[in-house]
């Protein structure tokens, strides 16, 4: 999935060849310019040293490791950790006070809101791409191409029955559903139960995980199958995974972008402990590289970006906090 280095590296040589263009160009003038004019110093990164540590969702993980990754060669004396502990388990590190910033795939809830004010723990929310949660099935299953909200509800929800494939349609497989579910920690099983299961109780019989590739592995095995995560993740395992449409809708950058792909278009975000980035540079830098470059990571790891507005106006949100 790190196809990230691939876009820089094209960038990069593509710079290399307009300065060579430059070059080339600059030696056909006659005229001398002054030693004092050609000689000015270049602008250098500041060195920073310090720690910076993250946690939550394992649906925004691929793109903050591609920053993570990008930014050591900036500052490599900075040292970011980023865990995977799942939208909720991020949080509650974050209210602990253990790290400076939690990634989520939903919206920061109430009470997690008031456990941060409780804990004199002020933060900033900054939106850093689009995900469309993804609806996958075995690469053998042949008889499902689009499910409404309504047939997912009817799958999806524990009703006390053994759901069977021929339950949603009668030509359909007699066959027994399995599921696969992110776990209750999970901020896309929150979103899936906000707009799917209207905070009903889950299937009993779902496997559950918070490591998005167990899903995916559990599909991938049984023909079966059904689940559900984020779009980088059925991008990144597409030719042996099937996406389900959504009310005829398939998921896609353009209809993620659009809202067309709805109810399950979503946000992704990054909320940042205010104190981190007033106290420490390292904080503030990384959260600055982040804005900066989350747009085309999210496009190279298989998300969508947000207009530049956004990142615009989550970097003016940034500067106030120093």
């Amino acid at each position: 999935m790190k196809n990230w280095k691939y876009l820089l590296m094209t960038t990069m040589v593509g710079s290399a060849l307009a300065l060579g263009a430059c070059g080339n160009a600059s030696t056909s003038e006659t005229t001398e310019t002054p030693a004092a004019e050609t000689e000015k110093p270049q602008e250098e990164t500041a060195v920073l040293e310090g720690k910076v540590a993250g946690d939550g969702s394992s649906t925004v993980a691929p793109i903050m490791e591609a920053i993570v990754e990008e930014y050591a060669a900036v500052q490599n004396k900075v040292q970011v950790t980023v865990g995977v502990s799942g939208t909720g388990g991020g949080f509650e590190k974050f209210i602990a006070g253990s790290t400076d910033f939690a990634n989520a795939s939903r919206p920061i809830k109430d009470e997690e809101k008031e456990k941060l004010a409780a804990a004199g723990i002020d933060f900033t929310e900054f939106k850093v791409a689009y995900d469309g949660l993804s609806l996958v099935v075995n690469k053998d299953n042949t008889w499902v191409d689009s499910l409404t909200v309504e047939d997912l509800k009817k799958m999806w929800v524990e009703d006390g029955s053994v759901k069977k494939w021929s339950d949603i349609n009668p030509e359909w497989p007699d066959e027994e559903i399995v599921f696969y579910s992110p776990g209750t920690d999970s901020g896309t099983y929150d979103y899936f139960d906000e707009v799917v299961l209207d905070e009903a109780d889950l299937v009993k019989t779902a496997t559950l995980s918070e490591d998005d590739n167990v899903l995916v592995q559990g599909v991938q095995g049984d023909k079966n199958a059904i689940g559900y995560f984020g779009y980088a993740y059925y991008l990144a395992n597409k030719d042996t995974l099937k996406v389900v449409k959504v009310e005829g809708v398939e998921p896609t950058n353009e209809t993620i972008e659009s809202g067309e792909y709805s109810p399950l278009s979503r946000p992704l975000f990054v909320y940042v402990k205010n104190s981190a980035v007033k106290e420490n540079p390292a904080t503030y830098d990384f959260m600055k590289y982040t804005l900066e470059n989350a747009g085309d990571m999210a496009e190279a790891v298989g998300y969508v970006k947000l207009p530049d507005a956004d990142y615009d106006k989550g970097l003016a949100d940034l500067e106030g906090l120093k």
